[in-house]
């Protein structure tokens, strides 16, 4: 792969934005690495993923694009991560965290909960996955264990979203409102933006690509910071 002007930056852009769409994921790691070679995986993730995560993000805000071809474009960012890391790749992400994730108790709808997972970790987050259905006590105990100061919980359905209620007040219950941020998640809060605040939430992201700056927020945030 040669790669000269803006012009073909943009090409490239589009062809790894179709790719994406059409599940080629295999193809999409493949012309990234080639990138890489040639550039540096810090301008592979600069110049070529995230803008096209981006466009793929706000394509699934709109509901231009379906949730599985989200979930593909975030495994290739996880492809080529990984890839930077085993070949000692010259690329500088942060690292923060760590933040805990699971769906909420009687919850088995994982999909959702795993893309954001793939989106933080792309961010630099050290993500904990607790996996389905987790207990309150589950959530706040992983979280003091492993220092995390944000608890995502994944919920699909309003039945099963009520439950995070109980996550809240175990974290009242312990008297860690303050220091452990509650961030809430599922298809049921893009339908009723209110539910966020009903079951305790300190904020919720349109997208799971978006997630990786509502945590950065929550994080920083404490007691005062911005929940919306």
């Amino acid at each position: 792969m040669t790669v000269g002007n803006t012009t073909d930056i943009e090409k490239l852009k589009e062809t790894l934005f179709s790719l994406m769409l059409d599940a080629e994921r295999e193809g999409a790691v493949a012309m990234l690495l080639g990138f890489a070679h040639e550039r540096g995986f810090q301008a592979a993730v600069n110049d070529l993923l995230e803008p096209v995560l981006q466009r793929v993000g706000e394509d699934w805000c709109r509901e231009r694009i379906s949730l599985a071809q989200g979930y593909v474009a975030g495994k290739i960012a996880e492809d080529v991560l990984l890839a930077a890391v085993s070949s000692h790749g010259n690329l500088r992400l942060d690292v923060k965290g760590p933040v805990v994730l699971g769906n909420v108790e009687d919850d088995y709808h994982s999909l959702g909960r795993k893309m954001v997972a793939v989106f933080l970790r792309a961010a630099g987050w050290k993500v904990v996955d607790l996996g389905n259905d987790v207990s309150p006590a589950a959530f706040v105990d992983a979280a003091l264990e492993h220092g995390a100061r944000v608890i995502g919980v994944s919920a699909m359905m309003l039945t099963t979203a009520e439950n995070i209620r109980a996550v809240r007040a175990e974290l009242d219950a312990r008297g860690l409102s303050g220091r452990i941020r509650l961030a809430v998640g599922g298809a049921v809060f893009k339908l009723r933006p209110e539910l966020v605040r009903e079951v305790g939430g300190d904020g919720t992201a349109a997208s799971a690509i978006q997630a990786p700056a509502l945590f950065d927020r929550l994080w920083a945030g404490g007691p005062e910071g911005e929940g919306t």
